[in-house]
């Protein structure tokens, strides 16, 4: 790795075709190198062989085709979920997730080294923000799985933008990255098989309703009234849950699509049938959808996980009123690959 040279994963078509028009080749080799990238999935310039030699040994003088040292590489008991700490050129690490289902390869990736978010049950939030990626090294992630995958046979299904930082923080290259992957010469990843899920950074949400993105979206909610969400989520100090819910609908009434808040369920906190009643009067006419999971445990917050009990309970007051709502299995807590668990303190 060569971190003065500009990662490959960081150009897109047009960008890979520029670059190649400007070395004098002709406009089909883009084309053939792209593919390698996302159809083929090399990690190398020298494993393009479809492309003369020259134009490898160039690729690879110019060009990095990687940016993530894998460092540690975690499983869980069951065998079902892989956490991979990756380094950054800037000394900095990101982790990421894949967490293997019955039919679904699900990959949880990062945008952001640290967050500033400073959501008090986070152990990302807890470590406070260190850098943006860029739209190639969230784009690895995805390619790094994808190959591990493909070992067997099998591909991601989808791709949760859940892991490390707040992606509409770094909303350009975010975005970047799932088109990237999307392209249908390339990984050719459908966009809805993507969900990006935010805090609720509202003038973010507008531009991507704006935008007309085709990828699911997801609101960290937590709290129903700005005192309780405020206290966990610093962020509602901005952006109050009034004007949160106003920006939701515009969201779901522009696009027609529905929209996921997300609910950590957090013993005696936020888990009460009295909580899910406010939560029920909130969404009252939005087209949405209720993603709850009990809390992940963190270093550095003392909450403690909803019972099974009073998780079932919540979810009925929501179903009854007529809210879609799910509790969420917890994958990978031996391993702190939960949401919510990722830092760079790995437990080995």
């Amino acid at each position: 790795m060569n971190p003065a040279n500009p990662l490959i994963y960081d150009l897109d078509p047009a960008a890979l075709a520029d670059q190649l028009a400007q070395w004098g080749e002709p406009g089909y080799r883009s084309k053939q190198v792209f593919r390698a990238l996302y159809v083929d999935l090399v990690d190398s310039p020298h494993a393009i062989t479809t492309i003369p030699k020259p134009l490898r040994q160039k690729l690879a003088d110019h060009f990095d085709f990687s940016h993530l040292l894998p460092e540690v590489t975690l499983d869980s008991s069951d065998g079902e979920t892989r956490k991979t700490l990756f380094r950054l050129p800037n000394g900095e690490a990101i982790e990421a997730v894949l967490m293997r289902y019955a039919k679904r390869r699900t990959l949880c990736i990062s945008t952001q080294a640290g967050c500033a978010m400073g959501c008090v049950f986070c152990a990302t939030g807890q470590m406070g923000f260190r850098s943006n990626l860029t739209s190639g090294e969230i784009v690895e992630q995805v390619l790094y799985y994808a190959r591990l995958l493909a070992r067997d046979n099998d591909r991601p299904t989808n791709v949760v933008v859940m892991g490390m930082g707040e992606p509409f923080h770094n909303y350009d290259a975010t975005i970047a990255a799932v088109n990237r992957l999307n392209h249908p010469d390339g990984f050719n990843f459908g966009a809805r098989r993507f969900t990006i899920s935010t805090v609720g950074l509202i003038p973010m949400i507008r531009r991507y309703t704006e935008e007309r993105h085709q990828m699911n979206l997801a609101i960290s909610l937590h709290g129903a009234e700005d005192k309780l969400r405020g206290s966990m989520l610093p962020i509602n100090q901005r952006y109050p849950i009034k004007e949160l819910m106003i920006a939701c609908r515009e969201y779901t009434e522009t696009t027609g699509r529905r929209i996921t808040f997300e609910w950590a369920l957090i013993h005696e906190v936020n888990d009460s049938p009295e909580e899910a009643q406010k939560l029920v009067k909130l969404l009252r006419g939005i087209n949405c959808h209720v993603n709850a999971i009990p809390l992940n445990p963190t270093s550095g917050y003392a909450g403690q996980a909803t019972s099974r009990e009073r998780a079932a309970a919540f979810q009925q007051v929501l179903t009854d009123a007529g809210v879609s709502c799910t509790i969420r299995l917890r994958r990978g807590i031996d391993i702190r690959a939960g949401c919510g668990q990722l830092a760079v303190r790995p437990v080995v």
